[in-house]
This record gives structure tokens, sequence and C-alpha cells, in this order.
């Protein structure tokens, strides 16, 4: 069996002014999912959320069915095709490698989707028109308004970056996203229309990134922090604080037509991405760039001054 790879750094972060874009690529049908050698750390921590607690890791509509059994079948057939070494289907058993794990796929213990989910190491989210229903607690909060906007339907959450899953399920899109600045004026119309006119075939990808102080993977809070005491300092930055790095990846299911957006999160401490003035440079132009409405969301303005004063060493050196 190969070796598993190293883990892939991106530092999607650019100096000038604050641009708040969709800012979309493609990628090819074998870099839909990321296998590296944090997969036996990540899987482990994936099972034990969903063992200890399972709710707040996985929700699902009732009419999200189909699609949840569809992403199963296409996550099954990508990782059997371009990780064989790994993933092994024969008949209706799949075999993980990698976990010495075994399943039957014609007699499944869990839901379909979770069962995807504990297999990659991105998080799953399934996402349908409004003018799909049944069973949708949250249909008596939708009117008319919301037919044919794209709904998150269901989810495997495992790594949340301070967002919580029982609070966005079966919401559209643009309420899901409510809280986050400028989206309804900048993205809430451009994503609709991205979701609802996306191909069957193309899978597309965008970065997003944060920086925290705190490396977990399983964040269900702490935004909007702007006081209280930091003991992040302008010697210690590089130390206590992380970039944290989404790569979301969105693709049209062929026979629900629902999407399913996958979520990998990256946790980079500083000190160790951050290895030359130039890129230091560049960090620190991005922070000053932030709007006081990001900075107060994403919880950076308790330790924004010291993170600079890091920052501007580092550029110095």
């Amino acid at each position: 069996m190969r070796p598993l790879p190293p883990e892939t750094i991106r530092l999607p972060f650019e100096a000038g002014p604050y641009r708040m874009a969709m800012g979309l690529t493609t990628a090819a049908e074998a870099e839909w999912f990321e296998i590296d050698a944090l997969y036996p750390a990540e899987m482990m921590q994936r099972r034990h959320l969903l063992a200890t607690i399972h709710n707040q890791v996985f929700a699902a509509l009732p009419s999200s069915g189909a699609a949840r059994r569809e992403a199963l079948d296409l996550v099954v057939t990508g990782l059997t095709r371009h990780h064989p070494g790994w993933f092994d289907r024969s008949g209706s058993k799949l075999s993980n490698r990698l976990t010495g794990e075994t399943w039957d796929l014609s007699a499944l213990p869990l839901d379909p989707l979770e069962l995807a989910g504990r297999l990659v190491q991105e998080d799953l989210c399934i996402i349908q028109s409004g003018d799909v229903r049944g069973g949708d607690v949250r249909n008596g909060d939708r009117g008319p308004e919301d037919a044919g906007k794209p709904i998150f339907t269901a989810g495997v959450l495992c790594f949340p970056s301070r967002w919580r899953l029982d609070e966005k399920i079966g919401r559209p899109l643009a309420d899901v996203h409510g809280p986050v600045p400028f989206y309804a004026e900048r993205l809430a119309r451009p994503v609709d229309r991205f979701m609802a006119h996306m191909k069957v075939g193309p899978i597309a990808t965008r970065l997003n990134w944060s920086v925290l102080d705190d490396p977990a993977l399983f964040q269900p809070g702490g935004k909007w922090r702007s006081g209280g005491t930091s003991a992040v300092t302008g010697t210690n930055a590089g130390d206590l604080l992380f970039l944290r790095v989404e790569r979301q990846t969105l693709r049209r299911l062929p026979e629900s037509g629902a999407i399913l957006f996958g979520i990998r999160v990256h946790n980079h401490g500083l000190a160790a991405v951050l290895t030359t003035p130039a890129i230091s440079a560049c960090f620190a132009a991005a922070v000053r760039a932030l709007p006081p409405e990001i900075l107060h969301y994403k919880s950076v303005q308790p330790f924004r001054t010291a993170l600079l004063e890091w920052l501007d060493a580092r550029a110095a050196a």
C-alpha cells in the first residue's frame, strides 16, 4: 500500500483591498477529495464525534434521502477509481485499507451520508432546490419567495468553523450565511445563481481563510468576540495563532440534482507556514485590509494588534 502524501499547504490570502468573491476554480475528478498523512488522526476524531455527539455533527431532512444515497454512491465510485490502493469494492463490500474497516453497502447500519463522511477528510453538506419538500421542520419559516432557492438539507459536519449544524439545517443559503458581513449585498444572488445553473460533471473549488487562536478542528462557536484579554503578544503570536484554510468543493449530483458541498479544513501554526519575510508581509497586508465588520465576525480584534506586531517583525527580518 503506497504511503499517504504530506498535507498540502495553501496560502490563499493576498495583499490589496478586501474583496468578497466566490473565487471559483475547477478541479479534476481525481482531485475531488484530499487524502493525506493526517487521514488516520482526522478519521479517528470524526468517528469519535459521530459516536459521542451525533446530533451535533449530523443532520438530515427526510427530503434529502435520495440525494444522501446518491452522494455515497458517487463518493465510493470516486475513491475506488482514483485511490484503488486504499479503497476497494467487491460486490456490495467496500474495504477501507487505511482504517481496516469493511462496509456492506447493501445493508448499511448507518445513514449513507454519514458513511461518506467516515470515508473522507471533508465535511459533506447537501444543498437542494427550495422546491424540495417533505419532513422539513423549518418549512413554516419559509414563504413563496424561497421557492427555487438553494436549501441546506443534510450534512455531516465534524469540523465546523464556528457555526452550528442545528442552527442552519433546513435554511436557505442566504439565511445560512446571514450573519456573514456583506454576504447579503455582495454574494447572496451570485451564489444562488451559481447553484441554480451548475452543470453535472465539473467540480468547482474555492478557498477561504481565517486566523484563529484555537487549533481545534471541531469549533462550533467562537464568533463575534471583540473584547477580553488575550494571551497573544507580539512575541508569541506565531506560536499561539493559526491559519485556518477551508478548501471547498461543489459538485452537482446527476440523478437528484442536489449539490454536494465538501469542506476540508487545514490548520497551520503561523510560524510554520509564514516562512519568509515576503509571505509575512503579504499576510500582514491582508489582515490590515479586513474591514472592522469582518474582524468582529471572525473574532480577530482581541489579538489583531499583537498579530500585526509579530508579522511586521517577521516581514522586516
